[in-house]
């Protein structure tokens, strides 16, 4: 475990390297994933793995050196860039990701899983989260910035691999990030291809229902209140039952999106 946390530690480090070079220079999409790719790989060289996943439908599913390695590598860049692209509004990626730290928290403190190592990590990862957040709220006096936002996404991303693989814990919790974003890239191909994906708009939820006349408040609490209820369920489902709770998210967030879509046309 020790180079476990060696190897966590070194990846954040490259995160806020990355981040401070594109905050500085502006870097295009190309260079700005570099630091998380690497970061990425440096956390599978340290050895950090996904040994086996529980499947909804039953069982154990056991994963091979190079199965884990590419759910690893997959899985990191996932949460980073949901982090980053919900980094929209003051204190809203780092409120989302805290309770996802939190309820992460509280699954290694039950007598189900117990691993007080865990525990300590994510204990320091939340006050670390929540010392920035009385600054970050809105209006905020500092921002994350582009370290910052992937940084919050490494922490819950690699807090979800070292518990012993509670990934549906944080998709749960980063589900309306998550299928925002997946709405987002598809919108943004479609419209444009590959060429399309990183550029900018105010086509995320937050923003939308912030052209609506929202709140910065009431979007982060709306967010918080979402990710704390799911996060909850999480400390109770099965598996199978995780499941059904995602496909619930989906159709909550495809009602929602075709609401705002003809909100937008009228």
């Amino acid at each position: 475990m020790f180079w476990h946390y060696i190897g966590f530690l070194l990846g954040a480090f490259v995160l806020m390297i990355g981040g401070y070079l594109d905050d500085r220079f502006d870097l295009p999409p190309e260079f700005a994933i570099l630091s998380p790719v690497l970061a990425t790989l440096i956390t599978i060289a340290f050895g950090i793995n996904i040994e086996k996943i529980t499947n909804p439908f039953g069982g154990i599913i056991f994963l091979s050196f190079w199965q884990s390695n590419i759910l690893v590598f997959v899985w990191l860049l996932l949460v980073m860039y949901t982090t980053k692209f919900l980094d929209g509004l003051d204190g809203l990626a780092t409120s989302v990701t805290s309770v996802g730290v939190l309820m992460i928290l509280l699954l290694s403190l039950t007598a189900a899983y117990f691993q007080p190592d865990v525990a300590l990590l994510a204990v320091i990862v939340l006050g670390a989260q929540l010392g920035f957040l009385f600054w970050n709220i809105h209006p905020a006096s500092i921002f994350l910035g582009e370290g910052g936002s992937t940084l919050v996404g490494y922490f819950i991303g690699m807090l979800a691999i070292i518990s012993g693989g509670k990934l549906a814990t944080a998709l749960l919790v980063l589900g309306i990030p998550l299928i925002d974003l997946c709405w987002v890239i598809a919108r943004r191909f479609r419209r444009g291809g590959m060429a399309k994906i990183f550029i900018g708009d105010r086509k995320h939820l937050h923003h939308r229902l912030l052209d609506l006349g929202w709140e910065q408040t009431q979007i982060v609490l709306l967010y918080v209140c979402a990710a704390s209820m799911f996060g909850v369920l999480t400390l109770f489902l099965q598996s199978q039952q995780k499941l059904v709770a995602m496909m619930l998210l989906l159709l909550i967030m495809f009602i929602a999106a075709m609401f705002l879509v003809r909100k937008e046309k009228t």
